[in-house]
Formats: structure tokens, C-alpha cells, sequence
């Protein structure tokens, strides 16, 4: 996985307010598994701490790993409390050993950067090293859509607005699909209207990979874990066809 410094600026500059309406479910899902552990707690791909304020805020020690620069920048510009450290580097490349974790977890799909099995298999295996005997690792993906897998270049469509200060931001989205590769290459359009006229616009592109079910079951268990629970929602609800999102928690085999 890498970022682009574009992608990286942009992505940081506009992150907390693309996602304040989309998200939000998954933050209260991970705070409460954090409680249910114990910490201490590591968050991979924590970004702009989203997810892991409101855990090191309820008192919990978290240590929260990114390998964007400008993503980490947003997050200490919102002063984290001191049991909170951040930890700059890949998710498939780190080692924070002497230190075990009760929770290590993956919110927002991280993972799905994560290009080749090589890459996917090294990441796990930095999560078992640092996981604790009796932890757990949680993470989510989005379930594939076939309909949309069917569709390799999908046009570009209005995903998202948020305002930015005086400024609304419009974001559009065009989709590109390979297959063969399970992988997807996006772009996102940042338009700035102001008064409703478009004023500018700045681009992110980014690839996700996509996996499937029993894909992601193979991959744990060649890493040493075992699913110990395997959700359909943020709600716990049991995974089925209907499933938007793959909600798994894991921990370490035998």
C-alpha cells in the first residue's frame, strides 16, 4: 500500500467531513468491543482518529498506526489525550513488541488496501505478534455487490455533500473494476461550490481490493486465527445475503 502525496493531502484535508454523515455505527461498534477487552488497544490505518478518539477518550491506553503523514497531522491538530501514541508506518510492515494489545482493530476498511496476499498475510502476521494470547483482532469490509461487480466502468455519480465552512464540497465518484484482480480503481472529484457556482475542484484516486467470504476465512486461518464472530452489521446482526458490510472478530488459533 502506498499513498500518493496528492491523494494523501487531499484525502486528510477532506476526511472528517465526507464521512461524518456516512459513518458512524462502526465507531460505537469498536467502542464497545474496546470497553468489552479491556485494553490496551492498536488501531491499524487510524487516520484521522475518527474512531479511535472516542476509545482513548473513555480512558482506555491506545496506540494508533497510519502510514499518512498528513492523515496523523489532522489527528494531533485535535489534541488526543495522553494515552493515546501514534505510530507512523504500513500496516503490513510494523512491530511494537515488548507491547501486547487486548484489541487490535481495523475500522473502515483499511485492510482493503492491502493489494496482494503477500502484503495481506504480512499484515496479519504483525497482528498476531503483537496481539495478546487471549485478544482480539476485529476488523470490516464491504460485501461485494455483484450487480456492481457486473459493471467495470461505472460513470462518475454524485456520492456525498458537506459543508466546509462557508463552501459546500460535492464529491463525485467514477469506478473503474478489474476481476481478474478483484480490484478497483477510484476517483474522486472534490467539487467547491460556493453560493451553489462551482468554484474548484481537487481529485483523490485510490484502488481497493475486494474480498469475499470464505477468501477472508482461508487468509485468517493461514495466519493463525479463528473467527469468533462474524457479523452482518455494526449492530451484530448475523451475516447473510443481505449483508452490506463483513463485520469479523478474530482471535489467535488453538
Amino acid at each position: 500500500m502506498a499513498y500518493e502525496p496528492e491523494y494523501d493531502a487531499v484525502h486528510a484535508r477532506y476526511y472528517d467531513g465526507t464521512y461524518a454523515a456516512l459513518r458512524g455505527p462502526d465507531a460505537d461498534f469498536y467502542l464497545h468491543l474496546a470497553r468489552e477487552t479491556g485494553g490496551p488497544v492498536l488501531e491499524l490505518g487510524c487516520g484521522t482518529g475518527r474512531v479511535l478518539l472516542p476509545i482513548a477518550h473513555a480512558g482506555l491506553a491506545c496506540v494508533g498506526l497510519d502510514c499518512s503523514p498528513a492523515m496523523l497531522d489532522v489527528l494531533r491538530a485535535k489534541e488526543p489525550p495522553p494515552n493515546l501514541r501514534l505510530v507512523t508506518a504500513p500496516m503490513q510492515d510494523f512491530d511494537l513488541r515488548p507491547e501486547r494489545f487486548a484489541l487490535v482493530f481495523s475500522a473502515f476498511r483499511p485492510l482493503q488496501h492491502l493489494y496482494s496476499v503477500d502484503d495481506q498475510l504480512a499484515c496479519l502476521a504483525c497482528v498476531r505478534r503483537v496481539l495478546a494470547p487471549d485478544g482480539r483482532f476485529a476488523f470490516d469490509v464491504f460485501v461485494p455487490d455483484l450487480a456492481r461487480l457486473a459493471v467495470a466502468d461505472e460513470p462518475e455519480y454524485e456520492e456525498n455533500r458537506f459543508p466546509d465552512g462557508d463552501d459546500e464540497i460535492v464529491r463525485f465518484a467514477t469506478i473503474r473494476r478489474d476481476l481478474a484482480t478483484q480490484m478497483m480503481d477510484v476517483t474522486m472529484r472534490m467539487e467547491r461550490r460556493r453560493d451553489g457556482v462551482p468554484v474548484g475542484e481537487e481529485f483523490e484516486r485510490f484502488r481497493m481490493r475486494w474480498y469475499h467470504r470464505f477468501e477472508l476465512e482461508h487468509l485468517l486461518a493461514r495466519a493463525g486465527f479463528e473467527i469468533a464472530a462474524l457479523y452482518g452489521g455494526f449492530d451484530r446482526r448475523p451475516y447473510d445475503q443481505a449483508s452490506n458490510d463483513a463485520v469479523i472478530v478474530a482471535r489467535p488459533a488453538g
